[in-house]
């Protein structure tokens, strides 16, 4: 139990910190370079050394803490409800800022800049998490740095098989944020942590389900058993042709390549009526076309003069 407690220290400490530092980037920084770089580096660092310990929970935690999956999975619950609350609009995943991309809603500069800051925060949340696994505050710390160099890979599948999944789950996760897109943070943010930890359940034992090449890269690639091209045709590959896929389905094109749509026929909503103009009956004549067929001076026939009368 004191393994778990120095987690929760660790993951409440990670988030605080990420928070001062967004504070003080918001402050001090203009708000393009805050949006763009300065929000992605803090989420992806705080993403990154979340997922580090939270890996390293599940895979010592049941047989060296006695902890259960429910355990895990309600921890993960509550760190993606706090990484809602917190990211204050950054995604730290990169098929997320591509989606934004292809839905014309980021410049390709932009863009760009959010990918280099994902990178940029990942890579200082794993060498600061693992200088603070060389404390070895816990038994489980202990053992992680006996496992380090001898790290197991996340995919324990076959690669076809393993890009399906990865697949599968961004295709799933990036549906969900196109639907939510306008629903309020108090409802979208739930409904998403609750959705990642359905994700994990299903396809954490097939391949950590982590639907973000940025992280799975971080955390994953280094490790032995599967070469480079294969971790990515899983993680880069899978979660990209999901999120695309994704997109086609929800909007039926890609607006930043084309304004076709491929699979939805849009109809005008307001039709013109085609109808022609009544026409009275014969004989009759509106009082315009009277007066402008009535010459000055004459008058009509059976009319009489007005000193007759």
């Amino acid at each position: 139990m004191a393994g778990l407690n120095v987690s929760l220290s660790f993951f409440l400490a990670t988030i605080a910190l990420c928070q001062a530092a967004r504070r003080v980037s918001k402050a001090l920084l203009p708000k393009g370079a805050y949006v763009s770089f300065a929000l992605e580096v803090a989420g992806a660092a705080q993403l990154g050394a979340c997922c580090l310990e939270m890996r390293m929970l599940a895979e010592l935690g049941p047989w060296a803490g006695g902890f259960g999956p429910d355990l895990l999975l309600t921890l993960l619950f509550l760190l993606f409800l706090a990484h809602g609350a917190t990211f204050d609009g950054a995604s730290a995943n990169p098929t997320v800022s591509l989606q934004e991309l292809l839905l014309a809603e980021a410049s390709l500069p932009g863009t760009l800049l959010k990918l280099a800051a994902q990178e940029l925060g990942l890579q200082a949340a794993c060498a600061l998490t693992r200088l603070y696994w060389a404390w070895e505050l816990s038994d489980l710390h202990v053992l992680q740095n006996l496992m380090a160099e001898h790290c197991s890979s996340a995919l324990r599948t076959t690669v076809p098989h393993g890009a399906l999944v990865e697949g599968a789950c961004a295709f799933v996760f990036h549906l969900t944020l196109l639907r939510l897109k306008n629903s309020l943070p108090i409802y979208r943010v739930p409904a998403v942590a609750l959705l990642v930890t359905v994700i994990a359940y299903t396809a954490g034992p097939l391949t950590s389900a982590f639907f973000n090449p940025a992280l799975a890269a971080s955390v994953t690639f280094h490790c032995s058993g599967h070469t480079l091209l294969e971790y990515a045709q899983v993680y880069w590959l899978g979660p990209l042709t999901g999120m695309v896929l994704a997109v086609l389905l929800y909007h039926g094109h890609l607006p930043r390549l084309f304004q076709r749509n491929l699979l939805y026929s849009q109809k005008n909503k307001y039709r013109t009526p085609k109808g022609k103009p009544a026409s009275g009956p014969e004989g009759t004549q509106t009082p315009t076309e009277g007066c402008r067929g009535q010459e000055p001076g004459q008058r009509r026939v059976g009319q009489q003069p007005l000193g007759s009368l």
